[in-house]
């Protein structure tokens, strides 16, 4: 039960942002595990493969999904019994929960070094790790100011301003299309993703390609802030990573819908950003360059490449 909950919570976006999400079903599993009626080795990885896969179809486009799960369920293989098993799991989520709290903190520490005194900012959409970075700048004594955007259509960006608001930063808050109006009173653009593919590219909240693009344009850095789990090992094979696409109600009430039979709205949560337009991306193992997203993949997820063919399938379309 707690997984359906879990899950359904997740897909409604009552729990949003992709390191809420990864340790949301961590908890998930862990409680499932902690809860389950199965005694025996054989019925209880059955039981925890089908909760892991009822999880990690909830957000396709959220990577950091896969991979919490794939580090909480790694090991299940090799128990030899279904004590080792049990515990195996329940251990390996508290884990991955610590261990993602603790990445946030190395983020922003690495991150608010890139912030230098008299920044202003822009931010785009509400992520914890973005908004560590420019809170630990602040915590530092940097004098900083920040442009945040509406984000539409599910307005996340009211998340961010009361959280830079009770921290006493200096906020500017716009609509998703002033960006370009703006971008020349800006020196820096920090935004978070939620996948980072083996080529550098970031999926983020939809305007975030946008943003990027104008940035580059107007000579203004672009910095990316990303647990190591939000980089996408399956993109290593050529896998796109899948855009989720909502109901079109979010955008335009149904009742207003109903009046116009010829219009379709179409409402894309997450867009693509080139390598191209992003300068650095700040992890918990230290700030890289987008071409070295390989490197995290490899060295800190785990990833081999027998695990790409397993039955997590979650990256497979985009127009990247």
């Amino acid at each position: 039960m707690f997984v359906t909950e879990t899950a359904e919570k997740i897909k409604s976006m009552e729990i949003r942002g992709a390191g809420r999400i990864a340790r949301a079903a961590a908890e998930a599993m862990r409680h499932h595990a902690m809860e389950t009626q199965a005694r025996d080795l054989v019925s209880f990885r059955r039981e925890m493969e089908s909760a892991a896969q009822t999880l990690v179809t909830t957000r396709p486009t959220a990577v950091s999904l896969p991979n919490a799960i794939h580090l909480v369920m790694s090991g299940l293989e090799r128990a030899a019994t279904f004590e080792e098993a049990q515990n195996g799991m329940i251990i390996r989520a508290e884990q991955f929960i610590q261990s993602s709290h603790h990445a946030l903190e190395k983020i922003a520490q690495f991150g608010a070094r890139h912030i230098r005194d008299g920044d202003i900012i822009l931010t785009h959409c509400n992520s914890e790790a973005a908004l560590g970075c420019i809170l630990e700048a602040y915590r530092s004594g940097k004098e900083i100011e920040v442009f945040a955007t509406e984000v539409r259509p599910r307005n996340q960006g009211l998340v961010t301003i009361r959280t830079l608001n009770d921290a006493g930063i200096k906020t500017n808050f716009i609509v998703d299309s002033a960006v370009r109006s703006f971008i020349h009173e800006i020196d820096l653009v920090l935004v978070g993703a939620d996948a980072v593919t083996v080529n550098g590219a970031v999926v983020n909240k939809i305007g975030t390609a946008q943003v990027a693009h104008t940035a580059t344009e107007a000579r203004v850095n672009v910095l990316v802030a990303a647990e190591t789990y939000k980089f996408a090992p399956r993109t290593i094979i050529g896998e796109l990573i899948q855009i989720e696409e909502r109901e079109g109600s979010e955008v335009l009430a149904y009742e207003i819908s109903q009046t116009l039979p010829h219009v379709t709205v179409r409402n894309p949560a997450f867009d693509v950003t080139p390598v191209e337009y992003i300068d650095l991306i700040v992890t918990e193992a230290g700030v890289i360059p987008p071409q070295m997203a390989y490197i995290i993949i490899r060295d800190y997820l785990g990833w081999g490449i027998e695990e790409f063919h397993k039955n997590f399938e979650i990256n497979t379309r985009n127009e990247e």
